[in-house]
């Protein structure tokens, strides 16, 4: 069924100063992380929402002096919803997937986690020995990480109006007062860093969907980083930003981040860690992997001289052995607008060609 746009509530909506949308109905591409993401949250969601702290759209919010606590004092909240499909993949699950995206979220921030909260939405005949797996591998985080949950919901609706389980997280942490990781913090001259191959979260999902089935070994990244955050902000305090790369993968991470702190990034293709299996698949189905979803690899940006230091440190967490120095912040010209902001890929073959965001995911329902 075609869904006509109403003129006249569109021109009703101009009189009134609300504001006017482009699309009549919700499409998959407003889930992605891509433009039609960015549409829907900026013309939509903080129109009518935004405030000083939501309109900077980090992956967890920094409260400072909240509800009459000590100006000296900050936490960092963040709260997900994961719908992936399938909800079993080599590497995780819904479940595992859920608290290391929470997590990941909250030490963007470099704060300290404090707790997490888990909500679940349970289509009617979801067996419950999935039901154990799932609550089996949070568990095994949990253990790993040290962190409790300590609320939560269980909802159960009819079959048919859902597909399987969805989870929603939250999660709850404490940031030093001397601590100020952020992306407004970008500058020229920082290094920028990843902790291992991109991509291979997008391609287990999509490798083991029905319709694809392929016949490959990739495992997804999924995995806490509290322990490799810890580590490299214990290595240096010139870490200005840390962001993971999940929805819209490294590219639009990049991309969103040159353009909020208003800078210029160069990162080199023969420098980005891609295995060769992803690649592959990404090759297959006419993929780039800068776009593939990842749930485990966080984009660090570091003062170029403690670059090495922090590089070092990765490369000896778990998470990170396969870490790179993928690119740099760099000048921007006299001309360019201060809040403007690109990103740069240098091909192998020397070439360049500038990162946007896409205009509509690869790959749906991949968190």
């Amino acid at each position: 069924m075609t869904v006509k746009k109403d003129k006249t509530i569109n021109k009703e909506n101009e009189k009134t100063g609300e504001t006017v949308f482009k699309d009549d109905v919700i499409r998959l591409s407003h889930g992605d992380g891509g433009i039609k993401t960015n549409e829907l949250i900026n013309e939509l969601i903080l129109k009518y929402l935004g405030n000083k702290i939501l309109n900077r759209l980090e992956d967890s919010a920094v409260l400072k002096g909240f509800s009459g606590i000590s100006d000296n004092y900050k936490i960092a909240f963040t709260t997900d919803s994961f719908v992936v499909n399938p909800i079993f993949f080599p590497g995780g699950d819904i479940g595992k997937l859920s608290i290391c995206g929470t997590i990941n979220d909250l030490v963007t921030t470099g704060c300290i986690p404090a707790a997490l909260s888990l909500s679940f939405i349970i289509e009617e005949s979801f067996h419950v020995s999935d039901l154990k797996k799932i609550l089996s591998s949070i568990k095994k985080v949990l253990n790993e990480t040290g962190l409790n949950v300590v609320t939560g919901d269980t909802k159960v609706v009819e079959k048919g109006s859902a597909d399987k389980i969805y989870i929603n997280t939250s999660g709850l942490g404490f940031i030093p007062d001397n601590l100020d990781i952020s992306p407004y913090n970008i500058k020229p001259g920082d290094a920028i860093l990843v902790n291992g191959g991109i991509g291979e979260h997008g391609a287990a999902i999509i490798s083991n969907r029905k319709n694809f089935d392929f016949k490959t070994n990739i495992v997804s990244d999924c995995s806490p980083l509290l322990s490799l955050v810890n580590d490299i902000i214990s290595a240096s305090g010139k870490i200005h930003a840390l962001r993971d790369a999940t929805r819209g993968g490294l590219a639009s991470v990049l991309v969103e981040l040159a353009k909020s702190s208003g800078t210029d990034f160069n990162i080199y293709e023969n420098c980005i860690p891609v295995k060769k299996e992803v690649k592959g698949v990404c090759e297959f189905l006419g993929l780039d992997p800068l776009y593939i979803a990842n749930e485990g690899k966080m984009v660090v940006f570091v003062d170029k001289n403690d670059a090495d230091i922090v590089l070092d440190v990765m490369k000896k967490n778990k998470y990170g052995k396969d870490s790179c120095i993928i690119g740099e912040v760099i000048e921007k010209s006299r001309k360019a607008r201060k809040d403007s902001g690109t990103v740069t890929l240098v091909t192998k073959i020397g070439t360049k060609r500038i990162l946007d965001l896409a205009f509509a995911e690869q790959l749906p329902r991949i968190c």
